[in-house]
C-alpha cells in the first residue's frame, strides 16, 4: 500500500472521490462533512447541517453538487461552489445508510433502515420510486454504471438486484393529472417502476455491502458472516461463484478495482484485504492497530482508493504507477506491460525490443522499479522488489524485431539496486554486507567494494563511480580507487538526474530538489508543497521538473517558476528546445510543447547576456506582473519600466531606477498629491532642485518650498514666499520666511500685528532697533516692559550661507545603462510624447511646464485666495493661485543628458568594501568584529569557544570596530566617509591587495595587564586583581596573533588567568562566610590548590595555615606549614611556620573538613567543592575550568562567557591555525 494522504478525525462513515479535481468528501459520525484536497493535504471546506452521523455521501459526476444522507432521516443536496445546502429530500422514516447520484439521469438512490430504497429526481426534488421487499435494514444501494439496475444489500441476509428500466422510459413528461395519480399510486403501493430481478441468498448473517463490477456481469458482497462472496448474473438468473474467506470480523465494505482484476474489502477486524478476482485468493493484507474500517471508495478514473476508519481516513494506491525507464543519448528504453520497448526522440519512433518475464507471485508492487541500460552491449538491467529486491539482466538481440513471444531466460540476482558502471560491468548493492558487487555480463562477481556509508540504494555517477544514498546524505564513490569524491547532506533522495555534460546533478526527494555540481557541491535547494515526480535538464543548464500537477523550471541560481499546469502526472524523459518528451502512467510516450521564453529570459539575465535579453524584449510577448516583479527584484527596474503601461507601476519603477523624466510624465498623468510628494523626495536625493520646486508647487506645499529656497540660497523667491504668506494670512508662514531671510524688522512687525507686544519689544531691543523698541515700550507702559538678561550681548539670528546657490547639483555625465539605449524604441507612445515634452527645448524646465507663481502680478491683481478660500481681490472670476506664465528662472536649466556617440565618462563599478574583504576568508572573531560583522563574530565565538553570554564583550566589540576605521568629513552637505584601517599598510602596497584590519587589542597589552594583576594580587587588592584577570579572559577571544608560538602563549595565558580568577573568587567567597569557620577553613585550603606564582602561593599558604591553626585543625595547619617551608618563605613567615609545626606536633583536627591533601583534586568553579580524581566532571570549553555535572548547560562562573559542557572546536586566534 502506498499511502498518499491521511487524516485524523472522528469516525469516517462515508467517502466519495471527485471525478476531475483532487478532492475527496468524508462524512463523519459526528455529523460533519469534510471536503479535502488529498493532493495538497488541505481541508478545503466543512459542511455541518446534519443532526447526527452522516453515513452516505456522493459527488455528482459533472455538476458542482454532492448529496449526503444521515441519521436525521434527511437527504441533503449541496452546491460546493456556493458552500450551501440547496434543498433537503424528506421521505425516509429511519437512518439513511447510503446515497448515490446516477451518472446520466437526474436521479439519487438512497438506502435506509426503514427497509426501503428510494429513487429521487433531484431536479424536480421528488421521490420517483420506492423499492420495497427487504425485511430488515437496507445497508447499501447503488446504480449499475451502465445498465438500468440497482443492487442492494440488507441485514435480512440477501442481496437484491432491481430492474429500473421502466423509470428510464418515463423520461417523456406526462400531464399533470397523470403525474399526480402516479405519485398517489407510488405513495400507496410502492410503484411499479422498479422490480426485483434477482434475490441472492447465501450469506449466513446480515449483508453490509454489495457492488457491481464496472464492466463484467459480476457482483461482490460482504457480510457479518466474515465472508466475501462473488456472484455472476445473466439475463435470467444470478448465482454464487465463490466465497473468499480470511476476514476475522464483519466485512464492512467490498468492491472491484476499476483497472485491475482484484477485489478490495475492509472489515471491523481492522484490516484491508486485496483478493485476486480470477484466482479467488488473498494477495495482500494491510492492518491498523486500533481502528476498525467502515467504508471504501474508488476513484472513478485514477488508480486511487480511500478507506474510512475509526479515527479518520487514508487515500492510497496499491501499486506504483511510475514506468521503469533509462535514457541513453537519443533513446529511451522502458518497460510497458511485459515488453521491453525503445523510443527514439529524434524520429519519435517507438519499437518493441523483447518480451520480459512476468512476476511469478500474485502480490502487488512486484513489477519493474528501475532500469539501467548499456547501449554499447545492448544490455538492460531490470530491478524490482521481488524477493526483497532483485535484478534481471537481459541482452537485447541485435537483429530482434521484438515480435517474437520467446522470453529470454534472464540472468538473475539479489540486490537492492543494480546499475551499469561501465560498458560491460554493473554494480549491485548488497545491503546485508553494505558492499557494491561489480559483475560482468555473465553475472559473475568480479570485485567486492565496501561502501563508505550505510547505503539504501546506488545510482550511476559516471564510469566507475556510483552515488550511494543513505537516509540523510548522498556520497559519490569511486569503486576503482575506493575514494569518496563528494558528499552532501540532503533529505531522502528518490531519484537522481544528471545533466548531459555530467557537470550538474539534480537530487529529487519527495518534496525537495537539490541541485549540486558533479562533486556534490551544493548550489541550490527548492522546496515544493506537493510531491516531486520527475525531472530532466535542458541544453541551457536549466532543470525542468514535474510535480503532481505542474511542469516547472529551476534556474542555476535557484529561481523557479511554473511552465505549464498538468491534468495527470507525467514523467519527464528529455527536454529539447520547446519540446518536452515524457512517459505517462500508462507507459505511453508523449511530446508536450511548452513556451520556454520566461525561463530563457531569466537565464539570460542571470548570465548577463544582455544582448539576448534585448532581443527577447523586442521580439517576444514577455509581459505580466511576474516578469515585472522579477526584474524589479533582480535590480533591473529600468528594464521592467519598458514592459509596463500602468502609470502607477511606471511611476514606482521610474523612481526606483532614478529615471526622473518618466517619473514626472507619470506623475502628471496620475496627478495625486502623494505621487508628487514622492517625486519631490527622489528629485531632492538626486539634487534636481528645479523638479523638487515643481513637485512642491503642484502640491502647494509652501513650507517645503520656503525651506528649499533657503537651502538653495534663492533669497528672491524666499521674499516672494513671504508676500504670499502675508496675502494668505498665514502668520506662521510669514514668521518662518522672515526668519529664513534674516529680516528682523519684518519679524517685529509680524509679532506686533498679532498682538505679541512683549516678544516684539524683546526682538527689537535685542537687535538694536531702538525706534521700534521705544515705540513698543510706550505702548506697553512702564510696568509691562519685559526685562532683558543683564551682562549678555545679543547676536543677529541669520540663516547660514547655502553650499550650492540657485542651481541643481552638478551631475556626472555617464554612459547609458546596458538596456536604456536599446529600449527607447520599445516604450509606448506615451513615453515618446513625454520625452518630446521634456526634450523639446533641450530639457529646459521652461515656463510652460512649471506653474510657478508670479508674485508681483498676483499682488497687483489682488488675486491670492485668503484663508476663507474666497478671492481677496476684485477680479474674483479670474483664475487664482498658481499661474502658468512669467517665472524669472535662470536661463538654460538643463537636465543633464547623454548625447549618443559622445565620448563620455564611464562610471566605475563599485568595488567590494574592505570590511567585506576582511570577513570573506577569515575565521577569526576579532577580524569580524573589526569589520562590523557582529553577528558572524558572535557565531564564530559560539562555535569555537561555546560562548553564549556576550554582554561582557559588547564594549570590546565597539572598540574593535571604531578602532579599525577612520571617519573623514569632506563637505558640509556630504556624508561622512568611513575608511578602513589596515594592518601594516604602506604606500608602496598594491591597491588591489588588502591587508587584515588593524586591531586595537594586541598580545603585548595582555602582558601589561598580567603584570598589573600580579602586583594587585601581591598587594592584597583582590577586587582590582580580579578585574584585571577577567579583562584578560574577556579580551583573549578577540585577539589575533601572528605565529604559532604566540598561539601557545595565548593558551598558556588563558590557563594562568583561569587559575587566578578561580582562586580570587574562592577568597571572595571565604570573606562572605564569616559565620561559618569550618567553610572558611575549607575555602582557604582549596585556594592552596590553585596553580599560582610562587610569591602568591606563599601568601596563600600563610593565610590557610593561620586559619586552620586558629580553628583548631592542627593536623591540616601543620601540613600547610610544611608546604610553606618547602617553598623557602621570608624569615618572618618561616619562623611562624616552625612555631606552628612545633605547636601542632601530634595533635589532631578538631573538626572534619571536606579536604584531603593526599588525594589529587580540582575545585568546582561554581560550588567551590573538591572534585577528586575519578569523580565525574564537566568543563568550560573556553577557560577549561572544571565543574560538578549539576552545572552542565549553565554559564561558566569563572570566565562568565561560555556554557559549561558545550561542544566547541577550540580557540582560534591566528591565521596560522587555519589550514
Amino acid at each position: 500500500m502506498l499511502t498518499k494522504f491521511e487524516t485524523k478525525s472522528n469516525r469516517v462513515k462515508g467517502l466519495s472521490f471527485h471525478s476531475k479535481r483532487p478532492w475527496i468528501l468524508a462524512s463523519l459520525h459526528s455529523g460533519v462533512i469534510q471536503l479535502w484536497d488529498y493532493r495538497m493535504g488541505t481541508l478545503i471546506d466543512r459542511f455541518d447541517e446534519h443532526d447526527g452521523p452522516v453515513r452516505g455521501v456522493h459527488f455528482h459526476k459533472s455538476q458542482p453538487l454532492f448529496v449526503s444522507g444521515g441519521d436525521d432521516y434527511k437527504i441533503k443536496v449541496w452546491n460546493y461552489k456556493t458552500h450551501r445546502c440547496l434543498f433537503t429530500l424528506l421521505g425516509h422514516l429511519d437512518y439513511i445508510r447510503t446515497v448515490q447520484f446516477h451518472d446520466e439521469h437526474p436521479w439519487i438512490v438512497s438506502a435506509s433502515d426503514d427497509q426501503t430504497i428510494r429513487i429521487w429526481n433531484w431536479q424536480s426534488r421528488t421521490c420517483i420510486s420506492v423499492l420495497t421487499g427487504h425485511n430488515h435494514y437496507v445497508m447499501c444501494a447503488s446504480f449499475h454504471p451502465k445498465e438500468d439496475l440497482v443492487v442492494s444489500a440488507s441485514l435480512d441476509q440477501t442481496v437484491r438486484v432491481w430492474d429500473i428500466g421502466a423509470l428510464r422510459k418515463k423520461t417523456v413528461s406526462p400531464s399533470d393529472d397523470i403525474m399526480r395519480l402516479a405519485q398517489m399510486n407510488t405513495d400507496l403501493f410502492g410503484g411499479v417502476d422498479a422490480v426485483v430481478k434477482y434475490v441472492l441468498e447465501g450469506h449466513d448473517r446480515g449483508v453490509n455491502w454489495a457492488s457491481f463490477h464496472p464492466s463484467l456481469p459480476l457482483i461482490v458482497s460482504g457480510a457479518d458472516d466474515r465472508q466475501v462472496k462473488l456472484w455472476r448474473m445473466n439475463d435470467t438468473k444470478a448465482w454464487e461463484v465463490d466465497t473468499l474467506r480470511g476476514h476475522m470480523n464483519n466485512v464492512s465494505c467490498v468492491m472491484f478495482h476499476a483497472k485491475q482484476d482484484i477485489i478490495v474489502s475492509n472489515s471491523e477486524d481492522k484490516s484491508i484485504r486485496i483478493w485476486d478476482a480470477t484466482k479467488r485468493t488473498g494477495v495482500q493484507t494491510f492492518r491498523r492497530e486500533h481502528d476498525r474500517f467502515w467504508i471504501l471508495s474508488a476513484h472513478p478514473e485514477m488508480n486511487l482508493l480511500a478507506a474510512g476508519h475509526d479515527s479518520g481516513m487514508i487515500v492510497f494506491k496499491l501499486e506504483r504507477e511510475r514506468p521503469a525507464f533509462a535514457i541513453s543519448s537519443d533513446t529511451i528504453v522502458y518497460v510497458k506491460d511485459r515488453f521491453l520497448r525503445a523510443y527514439e526522440f529524434s524520429t519519435q519512433k517507438d519499437m518493441q525490443l523483447m518480451p520480459i518475464r512476468r512476476p511469478g507471485s500474485v502480490s502487488l508492487n512486484q513489477g519493474p522499479r528501475g532500469l539501467s541500460y548499456s547501449p554499447t552491449e545492448n544490455a538492460v538491467l531490470v530491478c524490482s522488489d521481488v524477493d526483497g529486491g532483485s535484478y534481471e539482466l537481459y541482452v537485447v538481440p541485435k537483429e530482434s524485431s521484438g515480435r517474437g513471444d520467446f522470453v529470454q531466460e534472464a540472468k538473475k540476482g539479489a540486490g537492492g539496486s543494480a546499475v551499469f558502471i561501465a560498458r560491460n560491468r554493473f554494480a549491485v548493492l548488497d545491503k546485508a554486507s553494505n558492499q557494491a558487487l561489480s559483475k560482468n555480463l555473465k553475472n559473475e562477481t568480479v570485485k567486492k567494494t565496501p561502501l563508505p556509508i550505510a547505503t539504501d540504494a546506488i545510482f550511476y555517477a559516471g564510469t566507475g563511480n556510483v552515488v550511494c544514498k543513505a537516509e540523510d546524505r548522498v556520497v559519490i564513490y569511486d569503486l576503482q580507487q575506493k575514494l569518496v569524491l563528494g558528499e552532501l547532506q540532503t533529505p531522502g533522495v528518490k531519484y537522481i538526474v544528471w545533466s548531459g555534460d555530467m557537470e550538474s546533478v539534480a537530487l529529487l526527494s519527495k518534496h525537495a530538489i537539490v541541485i549540486a555540481s558533479k562533486t556534490l557541491v551544493h548550489r541550490c535547494t527548492l522546496h515544493e508543497t506537493i510531491r516531486v515526480k520527475s525531472g530532466a535538464w535542458d541544453e541551457n543548464g536549466v532543470f525542468i521538473y514535474t510535480t503532481l500537477n505542474h511542469i516547472k523550471y529551476c534556474l542555476p541560481n535557484g529561481d523557479s517558476g511554473i511552465i505549464k499546469t498538468l491534468d495527470v502526472p507525467i514523467y519527464l524523459t528529455k527536454v529539447s528546445g520547446t519540446n518536452i518528451f515524457c512517459l505517462d502512467r500508462d507507459g505511453k510516450n508523449r511530446v508536450i510543447q511548452i513556451d520556454a521564453s520566461e525561463y530563457i529570459f531569466k537565464l539570460a539575465l542571470f548570465r548577463k547576456k544582455y544582448d539576448h535579453v534585448m532581443s527577447m524584449i523586442r521580439n517576444s510577448q514577455l509581459c505580466g506582473q511576474a516578469v515585472i516583479a522579477y526584474l524589479q527584484q533582480k535590480g533591473f527596474p529600468e528594464v521592467a519600466l519598458h514592459f509596463v503601461k500602468d502609470e502607477r507601476t511606471r511611476f514606482n519603477l521610474a523612481l526606483e531606477s532614478g529615471n526622473i523624466q518618466i517619473a514626472v510624465a507619470s506623475a502628471k498623468e496620475i496627478d495625486e498629491k502623494d505621487h508628487w510628494y514622492r517625486l519631490g523626495i527622489e528629485a531632492l536625493r538626486q539634487g534636481n532642485t528645479s523638479i523638487v520646486e515643481y513637485a512642491y508647487q503642484r502640491t502647494k506645499n509652501f513650507e517645503r518650498l520656503s525651506f528649499l529656497y533657503l537651502v538653495t540660497g534663492n533669497m528672491d523667491k524666499l521674499s516672494k514666499m513671504l508676500k504670499i504668506a502675508e496675502i494668505k494670512n498665514d502668520v506662521m508662514g510669514q514668521f518662518h520666511n522672515a526668519m529664513y531671510l534674516g529680516d528682523v524688522k519684518e519679524r517685529v512687525k509680524i509679532l506686533e500685528s498679532t498682538g505679541h507686544l512683549p516678544l516684539a519689544y524683546v526682538t527689537a531691543k535685542t537687535h538694536g532697533l531702538t525706534e521700534d523698541a521705544d515705540r513698543l515700550a510706550s505702548e506697553l507702559g512702564e510696568e509691562n516692559i519685559p526685562s532683558l538678561p543683564e551682562g549678555k550681548t545679543g547676536s543677529l539670528l541669520t540663516p547660514p550661507s547655502p553650499v550650492t546657490c540657485n542651481a541643481d547639483w552638478p551631475l556626472l555625465r555617464v554612459m547609458r545603462g546596458i538596456f536604456e539605449g536599446g529600449l527607447d524604441s520599445i516604450g509606448r507612445k506615451g513615453d515618446e510624447m513625454a520625452e518630446e515634452e521634456l526634450e523639446g527645448t533641450g530639457a529646459e524646465w521652461g515656463d510652460e511646464d512649471l506653474d510657478i507663481v508670479d508674485v508681483e502680478r498676483e499682488i497687483s491683481n489682488g488675486d491670492v485666495t485668503g484663508e476663507d478660500g474666497e478671492p481677496t481681490g476684485e477680479e474674483g472670476d479670474e483664475e487664482g493661485g498658481w499661474e502658468l506664465e512669467d517665472l524669472e528662472l535662470p536661463p538654460e536649466l538643463e537636465t543633464p543628458k547623454a548625447t549618443r556617440g559622445a565620448a563620455l565618462f564611464v562610471a566605475p563599478t563599485p568595488g567590494m568594501p574592505v570590511c567585506q574583504i576582511w570577513t570573506q576568508k577569515s575565521s577569526l572573531a576579532g577580524e569580524h568584529a573589526a569589520a562590523g560583522n557582529y553577528d558572524t563574530a558572535l557565531r564564530l565565538l559560539n562555535r569555537q569557544l561555546g560562548i553564549k553570554n556576550f554582554a561582557p564583550l559588547k564594549a570590546l566589540f565597539m572598540d574593535l570596530h571604531t578602532g579599525s576605521h577612520m571617519f573623514l568629513k569632506a563637505l558640509a552637505s556630504a556624508p561622512v566617509v568611513p575608511l578602513a584601517v589596515e594592518k601594516g599598510w604602506s604606500e608602496s602596497a598594491s591597491p588591489n591587495v588588502r591587508g587584515p584590519p588593524a586591531l586595537v587589542f594586541n598580545f603585548s597589552q595582555m602582558d601589561d595587564k598580567l603584570k598589573a594583576a600580579y602586583k594587585a594580587t601581591k598587594d592584597g587588592r583582590f577586587p582590582e586583581a580580579l578585574r584585571h584577570f577577567m579583562s584578560i579572559l574577556h579580551t583573549i577571544p578577540l585577539l589575533v596573533v601572528d605565529s604559532r608560538r604566540e598561539v601557545d602563549e595565548v593558551k598558556e595565558l588563558v590557563e594562568i588567568a583561569k587559575e587566578y580568577v578561580l582562586g580570587l573568587k574562592i577568597e571572595a567567597k571565604k570573606k562572605e562566610m564569616r559565620d561559618d569557620p569550618i567553610r572558611q577553613m575549607e575555602l582557604a585550603a582549596y585556594f592552596t590548590n590553585c596553580k599560582l606564582q610562587k610569591v602568591h602561593m606563599k601568601l596563600v599558604l600563610v593565610s590557610a595555615m593561620t586559619a586552620c591553626f586558629k580553628g583548631g585543625n592542627y593536623s591540616t595547619a601543620a601540613n600547610f606549614a610544611q608546604m610553606l617551608l618547602e617553598l623557602g618563605p621570608i624569615e618572618i613567615h618561616a619562623q611562624k611556620a616552625r612555631q606552628v609545626l612545633k605547636a601542632c606536633n601530634g595533635r589532631q583536627d578538631a573538626s572534619h573538613l571536606n579536604y584531603d591533601f593526599r588525594n589529587p583534586f580540582v575545585v568546582c568553579g561554581a560550588s567551590f567543592v573538591p572534585i577528586y580524581r575519578g569523580q565525574k566532571d564537566v568543563s568550560c570549553p573556553y577557560c577549561a575550568a572544571k565543574f560538578v555535572p549539576d552545572f552542565e548547560g549553565q554559564i561558566c562562573n569563572v570566565c562568565e562567557l561560555a556554557v559549561v559542557g558545550a561542544d566547541a572546536s577550540g580557540l582560534l586566534c591566528s591565521p596560522t591555525q587555519v589550514r
